[in-house]
């Protein structure tokens, strides 16, 4: 009984290498792939502040030009402005109209 067992036993270990040796194989794979749209956000861009400020640009405030006399039918004497006809009233009749 002790040789059909060994014998039992090796035919196993027989099939069992066989098998083991039967599902090896060699395989040779190909494979293409398309790599998947990535986004790269562009590098910050750091811009120095201007280190130089222009002065501002003072003008000198020039009064307006105002002439004492007659300005056309008006006459300014520096104060108000007098139409022909009260000019000539106040510096007593000077031609009235």
């Amino acid at each position: 009984m002790k040789t059909k067992l060994l014998a039992a036993l090796g035919l196993g270990a027989v099939v069992l290498a066989t098998s083991q040796a039967a599902m090896a194989g060699v395989s040779v794979g190909l494979n293409l792939g398309v790599p998947a749209p990535v986004y790269v956000a562009p590098r910050p861009v750091y811009a120095p502040a201007p280190a130089y400020y222009p002065p501002p640009v003072y003008r000198p405030v020039v009064a307006p030009a105002i002439v004492i006399g007659w300005h056309g039918d008006r006459y300014w004497d520096g104060r108000r402005w007098y139409a022909r006809h009260e000019w000539y009233a106040r510096h007593h009749g000077y031609r009235r109209w």
